[in-house]
């Protein structure tokens, strides 16, 4: 049996189980984003993580 990871379509939490351990709502399997060699927000998230190691460095 293969163990994938879940998430739940009500609350938004991750599992395991077959049904939300939190609010027992309905999980789905979920998959990582296609990769795209022209990554259009590459840009962005680079930008981001920045800040928010530049944020934690200060505080």
């Amino acid at each position: 049996m293969k163990m994938k990871m879940k998430k739940c379509r009500s609350c938004g939490e991750y599992t395991i189980q077959t049904t939300c351990p939190y609010c027992g709502g309905d999980v789905g399997e979920v998959y990582p984003p296609k990769y795209s060699p022209e990554d259009k927000y590459g840009k962005y998230r680079r930008l981001l993580k920045k800040q928010i190691k530049d944020q934690k460095g200060a505080g």
